[in-house]
């Protein structure tokens, strides 16, 4: 047998102690992976070690904001933080510190910090991340409300928040066309090149990110725009003494000045004319001007004007004169003015006479 010098001997024998000891140093072999969970449900996280006999180990959370600041929860077997939704379970034969946490809320998501501790300046750490679901909710960056002139650009912006990340889609009220194109729009920011009147309406932004039912914000879209004036019947005949409702329609925004002229005299409530607006919404208007008891003067054209900060615009609606009286208004016995008075008076007169001549003959016969 070849016989080693003992140099080599205490050599080898150094080596292995070395060997040994390096092995003995504390050491995580295992921790959980990253944990993905729901408001209110469960979750464990495990930790095993070796070689920790003389040292404590601790579950940390880190802090969310990126600080200095810890968060402990543990120490050995032991639970530092006295909170009943946290647990500490330790197994002697695997060394494992299974740390359990109940009816978990949004602000348990983080980093979990597995640590032995060997020294003030020196430590073993393994981290695990749970990460909590949380239904989308709209950012208060979002937009609102957009008020704009025709014609200009408009951008609307929508953020939302929630694990994972939302989805952000737009739609229109009643699934109408997006001035984009087709009914859906993805992605945070809508922008529209330039926007037309028919553009304005409630938009609405969708945030889902598979958690809960989602969520959505509506935006109200207001475009400025001149005046459109309309009228259904440009002519309009009328007997005289009889009432006439001359009618126009008007779509603006922001509401406008509403005037009724004739020979460009701007007519007003008087015994002659009745003025009336009535808004079927933020941008229509429906206005008549009621000819009462029709003079020859009062036939002709009468102007329908709209203005507001925008422009203006006018249509004209010619009121001219009939034999027979139109109905409406002058239906029936349902008359307005002298003329109805007129009409009623020799109605009655032709009925009295009919009863004389029959009442006369009635005599004559007797005798």
């Amino acid at each position: 047998m070849m016989a080693f010098p003992i140099s080599t001997f205490y050599f080898f024998l150094c080596v292995f102690i070395i060997h040994v000891n390096a092995q003995r140093s504390p050491t995580i072999s295992y921790i959980s992976q990253q944990q993905i969970k729901d408001i209110g449900g469960t979750v464990e996280l495990s930790c095993s070690v070796q070689y920790t006999q003389d040292y404590s180990v601790l579950w940390i959370k880190a802090d969310p904001n990126g600080g200095t600041y810890s968060l402990p929860i543990s120490t050995g077997s032991s639970l530092i933080l006295h909170d009943s939704r946290f647990s500490l379970r330790y197994d002697t034969a695997s060394s494992t510190y299974t740390l359990q946490i109940k009816d978990i809320q949004e602000t348990d998501a983080g980093f979990y910090h597995c640590q032995i501790l060997i020294s003030p300046s020196n430590r073993v750490s393994a981290e695990v991340e749970l990460q909590v679901r949380r239904p989308p909710f709209i950012s208060d960056n979002s937009t609102r409300s957009v008020v704009v002139s025709e014609g200009e650009a408009v951008q609307m912006e929508c953020y939302a928040g929630g694990y994972p990340t939302p989805r952000i889609s737009w739609r229109r009220e009643n699934n109408a066309i997006l001035p984009t194109g087709g009914s859906i729009y993805r992605g945070n920011v809508l922008k529209i090149k330039a926007v037309r009147k028919e553009d304005r309406g409630t938009y609405y932004c969708v945030a889902d990110n598979g958690v809960g039912r989602g969520t959505k914000r509506n935006i109200a879209v207001e475009v400025e725009f001149a005046p459109v004036v309309t009228v259904s019947r440009p002519r309009l005949g009328q007997a005289l003494q009889y009432d006439m409702d001359l009618e126009c329609h008007i779509e603006a925004y922001p509401p406008p000045a509403i005037s009724w002229l004739k020979d460009d005299v701007l007519i007003s409530n008087n015994q002659h004319y009745s003025l009336s607006h009535f808004a079927t919404a933020d941008e229509f208007t429906d206005t008549t001007l009621r000819v009462i008891t029709i003079e020859k003067r009062q036939y002709g054209q009468y102007t329908c004007r709209a203005g507001n900060k925008l422009g203006t615009a006018e249509e004209i609606v010619e009121l001219f004169e009939t034999v027979i009286p139109v109905c409406p208004p002058a239906c029936g016995q349902t008359r307005y003015g002298i003329g109805a008075a007129a009409s009623l008076s020799t109605s009655t007169a032709a009925l009295i006479i009919s009863f004389v001549i029959v009442a006369f003959r009635n005599v004559s016969t007797k005798h």
